[in-house]
């Protein structure tokens, strides 16, 4: 699961260390906007705690199906 995680997360950081180099050098107004008013950092926040919840949840569903698998492969013995 572990792997599987990490694979995932690597695999979208090159994705967007990629999409950083195929912009344009001038930057949008938005992100010089957003880092004037000091909102960067908010929505910086907001997509981290997002990601963090997102990697819970699919831990917690992981966990719960390896369970309800030994469950399974337990009647199936029986």
């Amino acid at each position: 699961m572990i792997k599987r995680i990490l694979i995932l997360f690597f695999t979208c950081l090159g994705l967007f260390s990629q999409a950083q180099e195929a912009t344009p050098s001038s930057q949008p107004q938005m992100a010089d906007l957003f880092r004037q008013d000091g909102k960067i950092y908010v929505v910086i926040s907001v997509i981290s705690i997002v990601f963090v919840f997102v990697i819970g949840l699919l831990i917690y569903i992981e966990r719960k199906l390896k369970g309800l698998e030994k469950k399974v492969e337990e009647k199936i013995k029986h």
